[in-house]
């Protein structure tokens, strides 16, 4: 607090209430789970702050889990440097604007100056604008320092020196630094360690709760979550359970008729943690695995009422984790480096209002970079219409990932049309016609942005055949086999392999 010059001592002004504080104690694990520390943090009490009156805007950019995967795409690809730093006590260094006074810290306070309180120069952990704070800091000095940030993502920042290049993804404290020059890289760690207190990681092993498996001379790179899954599976005593082959199989079914009926029923499912256990599913279906973004989003569906057959589906998907926890999200240098997105969706499966499941994967490089299932929000009477919706939906998702790395400006074959393969026919015809005839009539305006993009040729919509769809899965369970398929096409693998 004394190096940061986080706060000065001051007499409380008559009409003022001060801001609590408190002490919050945690321990610190390694990505094998052990103890590495034990921390202190003091943190203010943001809850008694008022509007307008201790802080105005609270809003904080947050880097997308897609530009992670998309750098780790790069990285394997080009063969690129990839170090970690960290920023200690990050909060600390963004300026606090408005006039906030606290109490003093417990077992702090200087002898004679007990009555007095702490007018807060910096926006101390716990304060609402405190995450917004630091982030505006961080900012004005990478844009000082030459970085220019990316405009879909606003915590990735790229600088460029003649044919070398340094990318930066913020991660509220951690960050990540990729690029092609040695000697560029370790410039940016100066400037970075110039301007705040860093922690230098080295060659980047653990970021975000994500191991980075990293074979340099086979070219291969992989995202794991092994010690997540592990936590969670002990968390809810699984850790012994008989793995399953797959989290979700065709044939399975959900629905609001397995919702509890009775008031016996929903006392005995409120003793049982389903909003927990999706909750820890979601982290994991996020960073690093596609197979289970179906199931993710199906069992969401429940949440606010869930039955006994889908607290046994969520355990089944931890039983399934419990085999694959070993699985790396692949990423090697390919031939194709190109954005290529593929689309999917169910006819009416919902068995409580008939709405279709669109899901979507997208590679870079032919390695996954983004994925998505959920369900529609149009009611279609055709499997036409609830393909072409699938399509459109992953048209807006695959324009956002375009311009994204677009902004990054080292992949030169992004300028092509998007590709973006279909398995049904009449979609994709559908969307590379003018005519206005047939379902189509039905759909909405704004589905009509997918011809624009096809007209203005910033994207191919192509036939492909179901066998090879890799979006199938985020659709619909599939027998065992299948699914095993599918899952390594989506390049999720137990070993790193060429």
């Amino acid at each position: 607090m004394k190096k940061n010059d986080v706060w000065d001592f001051v007499e409380l002004p008559n009409g003022v209430k001060p801001v609590g504080c408190k002490w919050v104690f945690k321990t610190k694990l390694d990505p094998n789970g052990n103890i590495e520390r034990f921390k202190a943090r003091l943190v203010a009490k943001g809850f008694t702050q008022k509007e307008r009156i201790d802080y105005q805007e609270t809003f904080s950019p947050v880097s997308r889990k897609d530009s992670l995967r998309i750098v780790m795409a790069l990285v394997a690809h080009f063969d690129l440097e990839l170090h970690q730093m960290d920023v200690k006590t990050a909060f600390l260094n963004g300026d606090l604007y408005e006039d906030v006074f606290m109490k003093q810290p417990e077992g702090f306070m200087p002898e004679g100056q007990e009555h007095l309180v702490c007018k807060l120069k910096k926006s101390i952990y716990g304060l609402k604008q405190a995450s917004r704070q630091w982030y505006l800091k961080f900012d004005e000095v990478m844009k000082k320092h030459g970085f220019l940030k990316n405009q879909v993502d606003q915590c990735t920042y790229l600088k460029m020196s003649g044919s070398n290049f340094t990318i930066l993804v913020l991660y509220v404290d951690d960050i990540l630094l990729a690029s092609n020059s040695l000697d560029m890289l370790h410039e940016s760690k100066r400037l970075l360690s110039h301007n705040f207190d860093m922690k230098d990681l080295g060659e980047a092993s653990y970021v975000i709760g994500i191991e980075i498996h990293r074979d340099r001379v086979s070219g291969l790179l992989g995202l794991s979550q092994k010690a997540y899954i592990d936590r969670v599976l002990t968390r809810y005593n699984m850790q012994h359970c008989s793995p399953s082959v797959a989290p979700v199989v065709k044939g399975d079914v959900f629905g609001s008729f397995q919702c509890p009926k009775t008031e016996a029923e929903k006392a005995q499912m409120r003793m049982i943690p389903y909003a927990s256990v999706v909750g820890s599913l979601m982290y994991a279906q996020v960073c690093t695995r596609p197979d289970i973004a179906y199931i993710f989003g199906m069992l969401g569906r429940y949440q606010t009422n869930p039955g006994l057959d889908h607290w046994k589906a969520a355990k089944k998907v931890l039983r399934y984790l419990q085999g694959t926890k070993d699985f790396k999200l692949t990423y090697r240098r390919s031939d194709n480096l190109e954005v290529v997105g593929y689309s999917d969706s169910d006819f009416a499966k919902c068995k409580d209002d008939k709405k279709s499941t669109s899901g979507s994967i997208f590679m870079l490089a032919d390695e996954p970079i983004s994925w998505k299932s959920h369900k529609q929000q149009l009611t279609t009477t055709s499997t036409m219409m609830a393909e072409y919706v699938a399509v459109y939906n992953a048209t807006c998702h695959g324009m956002l990932l375009r311009n994204l790395i677009t902004g990054l400006k080292v992949v030169d074959s992004i300028s092509r049309p998007l590709k973006l393969y279909c398995d049904n026919s009449a979609a994709v015809n559908f969307s590379n016609s003018n005519s206005s005839t047939g379902a189509g009539l039905y759909l909405d305006t704004k589905y009509l942005f997918v011809r624009e993009r096809v007209e203005e040729n910033n994207l191919c919509i192509e036939y492909i055949s179901t066998k090879v769809m890799l979006a199938d899965p985020m659709t619909k369970g599939l027998p065992p086999k299948i699914f095993e398929e599918h899952v390594s096409k989506m390049g999720l693998c137990k070993d790193l392999m060429a």
